[in-house]
């Protein structure tokens, strides 16, 4: 292993940022890959790909060896690079003006705004790496974000449906009703003594393992309302990678 690896692994090497009761930090490097770590009072080993510029941070145990810390890293490495490839490639997302040219996502995928101007019916298509925008004469900031929105919960209406049903089967689950929301501060709620579920219209433009991450961590909740040790346990469970998919969603601000 140690052969294919750069690493600071002895401990004249290692680079101390900060050590006290609490935590300790440094840095090693892993295939050319920047790696922050952080042992403090946790449980378990968690990683973090930040924006703007794909740093990777890992926490870990106060007690983890750093043999342990290495052997997890290796087995996500593949993931690391695909996801920092991701972040280093697309650009920062950044307030909406929705004109040409600007950037917007679907399905974790950047896309070219087009705006089209003319009488005809409003409409959005995606083709060619592009969102074509089709709007009447003089339709402004919020008219052009309310049929961008209106096609990013259409897109969504037909995404969700097919996940709660393969994760009804899955967990032994009914949800009564889900429904699409514009929310500020969630990616989802559920009320499990009606068995409704709401998701946020943003996850239109998340990648398909945040969406299907963010639809098992509601439908989980019809078995455990909170998020106590049994909830944790239980996505382990079912959605083995639900904290890196926790972690890397959260890192994006919901508009």
């Amino acid at each position: 292993m140690l052969d294919i690896l750069k690493l600071d692994v002895f401990q004249d090497k290692l680079k101390v940022l900060k050590k006290n009761q609490k935590s300790i930090k440094y840095s090693i490097e892993i295939e050319n890959i920047q790696l922050e770590i952080t042992k403090k009072k946790i449980k378990n080993i968690n990683l973090r790909i930040c924006h703007p510029e794909g740093q990777v941070r890992i926490s870990a145990p106060l007690n983890s060896s750093q043999e342990r810390i290495i052997k997890f890293v290796i087995s996500k490495l593949e993931w690391i690079k695909k996801q920092k490839s991701q972040i280093q490639n697309h650009p920062a997302r950044k307030p909406e003006r929705f004109l040409d040219n600007e950037i917007h996502y679907f399905r974790g995928q950047p896309y070219k705004l087009k705006i089209l101007i003319n009488n005809r019916e409003m409409f959005v298509k995606l083709i060619d790496q592009q969102i074509i925008l089709n709007l009447p004469r003089n339709s402004g900031t919020e008219k052009k974000r309310f049929v961008l929105n209106d096609w990013y919960y259409e897109q969504l209406k037909s995404l969700i449906p097919p996940l709660i049903e393969k994760w009804e089967k899955i967990l032994n689950v009914n949800v009564s009703s889900f429904h699409i929301r514009t929310m500020k501060t969630r990616w989802g709620s559920c009320t499990p003594k009606t068995r409704r579920v709401r998701f946020n219209l943003e996850l239109a433009k998340s990648p398909p393992e945040t969406l299907e991450y963010i639809v098992v961590h509601e439908l989980v909740h019809l078995i455990e309302p909170s998020h106590n040790n049994r909830f944790k346990s239980l996505m382990d469970r079912f959605y083995p990678n639900w904290r890196i998919c926790k972690k890397n969603l959260y890192s994006y601000e919901i508009n």
